[in-house]
């Protein structure tokens, strides 16, 4: 029975799970469906959507969403779903029952009713964003009868960070230091903006010996025709963006010293040679654009020569290589001296002297002849020219003279300017014998044309292959090139990027111009200037000093010994080194002092020996003879036992005798005391004196007597 009933309930609940209609959401999320839910039951039934989302965003800041869900239908089983999309940014990282879909965030399943996805707002400039949310309650039967669904809309503004200002650095005029007058000066500097933002109207100004130059203001580039020798400019950059936005001011780390020069090298300077390029002049006393050395007339701006040395200018001289005439008073070509009617142009000779001149007498031989109107020796009749002198036929009837028509018999062509065969209406150069054709059109024949095809060009001076236009050392095949501007070709130049070197002659990396040693490789800085590099210099900044060859410290010229590390000095120049000297002067004191005290112990012992044999002379029986010594001999004494002591000179000093085969020296002898004399005498530069003796020692003047050093 049990079992029947069973399988009754089995059948029964397959039935329901067969039948139970599904529903029309899906469960696990329904991606891009932000504006509607319609299979949940009907919109607005008390649902409301919540969100976190900002009112502003910063771009590319990321953003931790949460979504929500007010309201709606409860009960065990309870859940509901959702579905956001952005217009911008991206979406991930989504939480717990979330999911990332086609860049949509919806549920994974239904059930819950919050979750968490992450959002990056877009890069700077992406404007506003907008957000559509929708959310859905569920009571978990399988129907829609208890669903609810609503939705909501959200839009983000982006902030806008302030604009920050431009910066400029590197603020650099070249070229800089001293500058040749004749060079342009060009500021450069590095600009910077924080956003980005175009440089626009940045305000630059110019300076000359610290004042303001507001008509240079905003060039980059000052002509050498607004510098003066003399001048230092210098220049500050304050940087704008195209906000209008503006930095702070920068004043140029490089300056320029306008100097003159001497560009032809003839010992004048430019500013006050006349002809800086030449060498050959350099004055020009009448401003006739001609030096003195050249002119002539160094004192008659009309005048710069005299060909033929006849003391007139060749200017006002009509003959200027004719020394026999200065003067042409008509004009006709032939001078005063040689014209036989000089003041009437049309005439210089009278053959037969009938006092008409030869061109105007028809037969200037034969005054008996017929006219010729144009003197031409063809008679009117036959002249088809009667008027013209030059011609009188016209063979191809184009109306100019066989004699004037280069080509008599072509008609449409009459002149041959430059006589090369090809007639001027033809000739692309009529004037040019060897010129007819100009293919570039640049003004130059095809045969001077080095490049006939390019306009640009014509010439190839050097022959390297560049044109003189291009080449900046049009006669020079070994350059074309001068980056730096020096005159130096780049492949010459040791330093092709630097204009204030071209040679390295020592080939140590340093330019002949700021290498103090330019030919020693091993040497580039002198920095006090004795003609010893640093790097051999063991002084480099002493220089009175370079070397220190026994290592003391004290350099040779000062030292007085300098190959002796023990002594620097010779204060009294005896060819002793002073601290020798000073230890020989210690040992000879040293030493004297106890030969003093030797002698000293040897005078007391030998005044106590007679002193003691004194005594037993006088002990002897009255009457006897005594034996007593006086004044260094042994005398005889009588017996009244008067002492008869030996008086000693003043200044003597008692000195003992030598002991001999160890006896007892007999006899004493007296020296009278010699006062050392003096050596030698000097005044030091600190005002002392000083004395040396004869006996070796050193004396010197406190200010009331000498003292032994």
């Amino acid at each position: 029975m049990r079992k029947i009933a069973m399988a009754i309930f089995l059948s029964v609940f397959l039935m329901m799970v067969v039948f139970t209609p599904l529903n029309e959401a899906s469960s696990s999320g329904k991606p891009n469906s932000a504006n509607s839910c319609s299979c949940h039951g009907s919109a607005n039934s008390g649902v409301t959507p919540t969100h976190n989302f900002p009112s502003t965003y910063n771009p590319g800041q990321s953003y931790t969403i949460n979504i929500g869900v007010n309201g709606g239908v409860g009960g065990l089983n309870s859940g509901g779903g959702f579905s956001l999309t952005v217009s911008k940014g991206t979406l991930s990282n989504p939480g717990a029952d979330a999911k990332i879909v086609q860049g949509s965030a919806t549920h994974s399943n239904s059930n819950s009713r919050s979750w968490t996805v992450s959002w990056t707002a877009p890069q700077s400039g992406s404007g506003q964003v907008n957000v559509q949310l929708a959310v859905n309650t569920v009571d978990g039967t399988g129907g829609t009868s208890g669903d609810a669904w609503n939705t909501i809309t959200h839009n983000l503004n982006e902030n806008i960070a302030a604009n920050q200002p431009p910066t400029a650095s590197n603020v650099l005029i070249s070229p800089y230091g001293n500058v040749s007058y004749k060079a342009n000066l060009n500021l450069n500097y590095v600009y910077q903006d924080p956003e980005n933002n175009p440089e626009s109207n940045s305000e630059i100004s110019w300076y000359v010996d610290g004042n303001h130059i507001p008509s240079m203001d905003g060039k980059t580039t000052i002509l050498s025709t607004d510098t003066t020798i003399g001048q230092v400019w210098t220049a500050s950059v304050k940087p704008r963006d195209s906000m209008g936005k503006v930095g702070n001011q920068v004043q140029s780390s490089t300056s320029a010293t306008i100097v003159d020069i001497d560009s032809d090298g003839d010992g004048v300077l430019d500013g006050n040679d006349a002809f800086p390029n030449d060498s050959s002049e350099q004055y020009d006393s009448d401003s006739d654009g001609v030096g003195d050395n050249a002119d002539a007339f160094p004192n008659d701006p009309t005048e710069t020569s005299d060909a033929d040395d006849d003391g007139v200018g060749d200017n006002a001289d009509a003959f200027p290589n004719d020394s026999s005439e200065t003067a042409d008073s008509d004009n006709d070509g032939t001078g005063d001296n040689a014209d036989a009617f000089p003041n009437d142009a049309t005439e210089q000779l009278d053959s037969d002297n009938d006092g008409v001149g030869d061109n105007a007498d028809a037969f200037p031989f034969d005054g008996t002849e017929q006219l010729d109107s144009d003197n031409d020796g063809v008679g009117d009749n036959a002249d088809v020219f009667p008027n013209d002198p030059t011609e009188s036929a016209d063979a191809d009837e184009d109306g100019v003279g066989d004699n004037a028509d280069a080509f008599p018999s072509d008609p449409s062509e009459t002149a041959d300017s430059d006589e090369d065969g090809v007639g001027d209406n033809s000739d692309a150069f009529p004037l040019d014998s060897t010129e007819t054709l100009d293919s570039d059109q640049d003004g130059v024949g095809d045969n001077s044309d080095v490049f006939p095809n390019d306009a640009n060009e014509t010439q190839d001076t050097d022959a390297d292959g560049i044109g003189d236009n291009t080449d900046v050392f049009p006669e020079d095949a070994n350059e074309t090139m001068d980056s730096d501007q020096d005159g130096v070709g780049d492949n010459a130049d040791a330093f092709p990027m630097d204009a204030n070197e071209t040679m390295d002659s020592d080939q140590d990396g340093v330019g002949d111009n700021a290498d103090a040693f330019p030919m020693d490789a091993n040497e580039t800085i002198d920095s006090d200037d004795d003609g010893v590099g640093d790097n051999s210099d063991m002084f480099p900044n002493n220089p009175s000093e370079s070397s220190d060859s026994d290592e003391d410290g004290v350099g040779d010229n000062a030292d007085a010994f300098p190959n002796d590390p023990t002594e620097t000095m010779d204060s009294d120049g005896d060819g002793v080194g002073d601290v020798a000297q000073k230890i020989a002067e210690d040992k000879a004191a040293a030493e004297a002092e106890a030969a003093a005290q030797q002698r000293m112990y040897l005078i007391i012992g030998v005044v106590v020996l007679f002193s003691a044999l004194g005594g037993l002379l006088f002990v002897r029986k009255r009457g006897a003879t005594d034996i007593d010594l006086y004044d260094g001999k042994l005398q005889l004494q009588s017996d009244d036992f008067t002492p008869h002591a030996p008086e000693l000179p003043q200044n003597t000093l008692p000195v003992a005798q030598p002991v001999v085969d160890g006896s007892l020296p007999v006899q004493s002898q007296q020296f009278a005391a010699v006062e050392p004399s003096v050596i030698q005498q000097w005044t030091d530069e600190s005002g002392y004196t000083w004395r040396k003796m004869s006996d070796g020692s050193t004396l010197w003047w406190n200010g009331s007597d000498w003292q032994r050093t």
